[in-house]
């Protein structure tokens, strides 16, 4: 058994894995890692299961010291990590010797970096996984749904594999203003005919309210003109849109069911992408039939294999 002591966190660094399925009709949510292509990524690199826990840290402030030697892996966003005074780049693996530090310091590139651990870092699983969720308490190290704390011990008990990286070509591009594809929805052709123009060719600034149930985006007010709805069930990536008109994107951590009128969804690809985006940054939504969004899924899955 390895482990790695937390000298500093934040309430934005947690445990992570590709999240909870078949409990929503309980009223539980997913949970699970925002930008699920660097999770995987990290995962790969080290020989892990693609779904292994992680540790999501957003925005920087955390580090960990090595309690003996070991290999662990990085991908995502580039938050200006360094072993000691030597910087890491992400993508790739890397050891880590007895009494060094990792530190991750603020972000350059990205906002969301996800270290692994060899076999996957270890918490109580809880409904099928340990993906923290802090609202509903669940997941996490101890199993009750709280972020890493300094001088929690972070445990993993895998082989140290060969140094490995993510190929260049398959490493994914962090624009400056992504264009997101939206499957568009059942509700979509009650919108005004102004607001679905405006919808697809203005800019979406995100709020500074974001946060892992959902990101609220500033722009063109959008008019719904149908009838009232009644609730139902919320997919991931879900774009809602309330009375004020300002669309609001469903993440991990959304609420199981909802009443406010949907343009449509984010696909997974998609979600990766805003899942790296500062507040204030500006995004644009592409709308897509759900088989162009699975083509071009398919595409990016097979070139990754």
């Amino acid at each position: 058994m390895t482990k790695l002591t937390i000298e500093a966190s934040t309430a934005l660094c947690q445990l992570q894995d590709a999240g909870r399925f078949g409990v929503r009709h309980l009223g539980v949510t997913q949970g699970g890692a925002l930008d699920w292509v660097a999770m995987n990524w990290a995962n790969w690199l080290l020989g892990n299961a693609l779904g292994a826990p992680v540790v999501e840290i957003a925005l920087g402030g955390f580090s960990v010291v090595a309690e003996a030697d070991c290999v662990l892996a990085l991908a995502g966003a580039d938050l200006d990590a360094h072993i000691d005074d030597q910087p890491v780049a992400p993508w790739r693996s890397f050891t880590l010797r007895k009494g060094q530090r990792l530190a991750f310091k603020q972000p350059r590139q990205g906002i969301r970096a996800y270290l692994a651990a060899p076999g996957g870092f270890q918490g109580k699983a809880v409904l099928g996984s340990c993906a923290t969720v802090i609202r509903e308490e669940l997941g996490g190290i101890e199993g009750r749904g709280q972020a890493l704390g300094k001088g929690q011990a972070l445990r993993f008990a895998g082989d140290m594999p060969a140094p490995r990286e993510v190929p260049e070509p398959l490493r994914p591009v962090y624009a400056e203003k992504p264009v997101l594809d939206l499957v568009i929805g059942a509700q979509i052709g009650y919108f005004s005919g102004t607001s679905l123009f405006e919808a697809f060719n203005r800019d979406w600034t995100l709020d500074a309210r974001g946060d892992r149930m959902g990101i609220r985006l500033l722009g063109p007010q959008l008019e719904y003109q149908g009838a009232p709805m009644i609730s139902e069930g919320i997919p991931l990536g879900a774009v809602q849109v309330p009375p004020d008109g300002q669309p609001i994107v469903l993440l991990n951590d959304r609420q199981t069911i909802g009443g406010y009128p949907r343009l449509g969804a984010l696909t997974p690809l998609a979600l990766a992408q805003l899942a790296q985006c500062m507040p204030g940054a500006q995004v644009r939504f592409r709308a897509v039939v759900q088989d162009e969004a699975w083509r071009r899924q398919q595409g990016y899955l097979q070139r990754w294999c």
